[in-house]
């Protein structure tokens, strides 16, 4: 018998009811901080972070997820998956247009995932590798194909992960350098209407939404404030009313957290599983050296981040995957990530290595990029700096605006060391086997391998460990991908970041969605 949800527009209608009481309250501007500037509006081209907190406002998916991971409907209002895992049947939504007015269509389903996310997209290769057809028996039925069971996928459909594009507006134009990437035309709550670089992104009431009442506010304005300071002194002021994903550095969240106007919460974080982690370019000296590698492992305090930069909110990395994963029994606590850091154990191993000091200490000099996504990672690189040059590593900082830095280092492979967060999402499929897999060696594709590792026995581990199906012979197969990666540590994980929203307490329901601020919006609302 196969598995059937039926996720109809009536309960899409229930996911919301709660709201419906306060529909007087409709209206209203949210002015909110989108730190940094975002280097496009293509979700489909990236999953950059900035980008994530405007475009799921404009995109969706065919299914969204709740506080407690549950799916609920979204472009899609059921599904239905075969006995065999082999076939999901998605009914789609009626009455959906396009923000051009053209009708939605299981004919952009099928573009969006065959011909663009498997293509472009940086987790959809992993994330649909399983589909090899997607049929379309009438406008409203999407019939997903798949070579071999992919259970992750279905966790890989929000708007943020997967957003549905519109056919008419790419096929057959290069998907890279159309004009919907700084244009975009989707289905959901709020029209793109204007962004006027370095300032704000203009976002309005798509009044032909096909959730009916909503959404209620009438316009988003997504604020760019390069200044860490101005940005907490906007909030403190009412002048913005939303922060996510650092916006906020942690030093001030303290201190505005005791002000009755003002709100943080934790939530709408747990479907990505963040992991703070170095990057290294592992096809030329001196980071082709594991030894060196697991050497600045060793040396480095993860306590450190967490308390001093992070002001508590985190948790330090044990392995090369998330210690989220341990109630599924996927993780496994790896050696080379010690409690503690330990010099002696770090300069034994460089020692062994033949990796020896000049006469002022110096073993090696390298360059170390950092992610340009506020203070908080240029302190970071500061602290890295200082305890590495402990074991004779003599770095420089770097630190660029979003776009080059993405070109760099995914794009002409023109770095030694970059500082990085990478989402770990709710599978090991779709966000972490593209650190690591050989195919994900995809130059141009951001967040993906960019260290260029490449070894033949961990892409077979990783092929078995997406096309399991056995819960207990997963387990193992993870734990024997982890002692590799521990051993090579070609990605070297540092710790489990704990993003904080900092938010104006007029503002409701702003976190409804497991996806968090990468959701809609379109249930939030501004109390008068």
């Amino acid at each position: 018998m196969s598995i059937k949800k039926w996720l109809s527009i009536a309960s899409c209608t229930l996911f919301f009811s709660a709201n419906m009481a306060i529909a007087q309250e409709a209206g209203g501007n949210l002015v909110y901080i989108v730190q940094p500037e975002p280097p496009s509006l293509a979700p489909y081209l990236s999953t950059s972070g900035p980008i994530g907190l405007v475009a799921p406002k404009i995109y969706q998916g065919l299914l969204d997820y709740d506080l407690e991971l549950n799916i609920v409907p979204e472009l899609a209002e059921s599904y239905e998956i075969s006995d065999d895992g082999l076939t999901v049947t998605f009914k789609l939504q009626q009455g959906v247009t396009w923000h051009d007015g053209k009708p939605f269509t299981s004919a952009d389903v099928q573009f969006t995932i065959m011909e663009v996310l498997k293509k472009f997209h940086p987790r959809g290769p992993n994330s649909f590798k399983e589909v090899s057809e997607i049929q379309t028996p009438d406008d409203h039925t999407a019939i997903f194909k798949l070579d071999r069971p992919a259970p992750y996928m279905m966790r890989a459909f929000a708007g943020y992960e997967s957003p549905i594009v519109p056919k008419h507006l790419l096929e057959g134009k290069d998907i890279r350098e159309a004009d919907l990437a700084n244009n975009p035309v989707g289905t959901g709550p709020f029209k793109f209407v204007e962004w006027k670089k370095g300032q704000y992104i203009r976002l309005d009431k798509n009044e032909d939404y096909w959730k009916e009442g909503l959404p209620y506010l009438d316009r988003l304005v997504a604020r760019v404030i390069p200044d860490a300071s101005t940005r907490t002194a906007a909030m403190e002021s009412g002048e913005v009313m939303y922060g996510a994903y650092g916006a906020i550095p942690n030093v001030d969240v303290v201190r505005l957290r005791e002000m009755d106007s003002i709100g943080i919460t934790t939530e709408g974080y747990s479907m990505i599983n963040p992991m703070a982690l170095l990057e290294f370019d592992t096809t030329k000296p001196p980071f082709d050296n594991p030894a060196i590698r697991n050497a600045i492992s060793t040396a480095l305090d993860r306590q450190f981040f967490i308390d001093n930069i992070w002001f508590g909110y985190g948790k330090t990395a044990t392995s090369a995957l998330s210690s989220n994963f341990a109630p599924t029994g996927l993780y496994k606590e790896s050696p080379n990530y010690p409690g503690k850091p330990d010099i002696a154990a770090a300069n034994k191993m460089l020692d062994d290595a033949g990796i020896t000091a000049n006469s002022d200490g110096v073993r090696l000099t390298a360059t170390l990029d950092l992610i340009p996504y506020g203070e908080d990672w240029r302190r970071a690189g500061e602290y890295i700096k200082q305890a590495i040059g402990d074991i004779g590593i003599d770095l420089d900082l770097r630190y660029e605006d979003v776009p080059t830095w993405i070109k760099r280092v995914y794009g002409d492979y023109d770095f030694a060391m970059n500082l990085n967060y990478f989402y770990q999402l709710p599978d090991p499929v779709i966000g972490v086997h593209r650190h690591y897999g050989t195919d994900q060696i995809r130059k141009g594709t951001p967040f993906v391998n960019s260290s260029r590792y490449s070894d033949p026995e961990l892409d077979a581990l990783l092929v078995e460990g997406a096309t399991s199906s056995d819960p207990e012979a997963r387990v193992g197969i993870y734990h024997k991908i982890q002692d590799k990666l521990s051993a090579d540590q070609p990605v070297v994980n540092l710790f489990e970041l704990q993003f904080i929203t900092v938010f104006n307490n007029k503002l409701k329901d702003h976190d409804f969605s497991a996806m968090g601020s990468y959701s809609s919006f379109d249930r939030t609302w501004l109390e008068k």
